[in-house]
């Protein structure tokens, strides 16, 4: 069941357009992760519908590329103003989603429902009990499925923050003091993640870097008047070491 430290974005899920949705590194974010689905999506059969979940889906922009495409694709999340805004993108799409407004550990234990492929991205590193959502994550998916895992790298959070001379934050183990903020509350170390899928029997396919090289530009203008070059690069070294291993987040495909 979900505990009181499961953060639910209720009360600041307007900064996501502004801070997250929109932004060099939300394109970047969503492009390289795309790329990731749609090597997924090649494993089926041209044209099959396939279904999927969306697990804490947010805005639901990847949700409605997958709706775009012809699948069934349900949309679930903890935050009843996240799922508002889905809902309003889906119809200026003209997509059709399924929407679920419970956590997902919840879900897990009361729907009887499978799916091909299950999405959860950016979710891991807000719930306290990480090992407890992958459970729940696998209970979701059908045998043979798929599990679309992107969560907040702990190395590549370390890296940024000594490299902007943030000292103090440091020593204090990475624990940051406001908690309503776009920081995420348990950053994973990737090594602990790989173990849990491990232990649950979940086989990893691929692993990839988000965001390897945007972060720690220092002339920040070209985030966005160099973005194509800038996104280019990353799609071309997210899969290599060592710049996976310093990503901002790294997405997983797991079976």
């Amino acid at each position: 069941m979900t505990t009181v430290k499961d953060r639910n974005f209720d009360d600041i899920t307007h900064k996501f357009a502004k801070n997250i949705y929109g932004t060099t590194k939300g394109k970047i974010r969503e492009a390289v992760v795309w790329q990731d689905i749609q090597s997924i999506l090649s494993r089926y059969p041209d044209k099959q519908k396939l279904t999927i979940l969306d697990a804490g889906g947010g805005q639901g922009q990847i949700a409605c590329k997958l709706a775009k495409l012809g699948h069934d694709v349900t949309l679930c999340d903890i935050s009843a103003q996240m799922l508002a805004i889905a809902k309003s993108h889906a119809e200026s799409e003209n997509v059709s989603l399924h929407y679920i407004n419970r956590a997902i550990q919840d879900l897990s234990e009361d729907s009887a429902q499978c799916y091909d492929i299950v999405l959860c991205h950016a979710v891991l590193e807000w719930v306290e009990d990480g090992k407890g959502l992958l459970i729940a994550l696998k209970k979701l998916i059908k045998p043979n499925g798929y599990l679309s895992l992107m969560f907040y790298n702990l190395h590549g959070l370390l890296f940024r923050t000594v490299t902007l001379g943030n000292f103090g934050y440091v020593q204090t183990g990475l624990n940051k003091r406001k908690k309503k903020t776009l920081s995420p509350d348990y950053p994973r170390n990737p090594d602990e993640v790989y173990q849990w899928l491990m232990a649950l029997d979940l086989d990893i396919l691929q692993k990839t870097g988000v965001r390897v090289f945007h972060d720690y530009m220092l002339d920040k203008a070209k985030q966005q008047n160099r973005f194509e070059e800038l996104l280019a690069l990353e799609k071309q070294f997210c899969r290599q070491e060592p710049y996976l291993q310093l990503a901002r987040y790294i997405h997983i495909l797991a079976q």
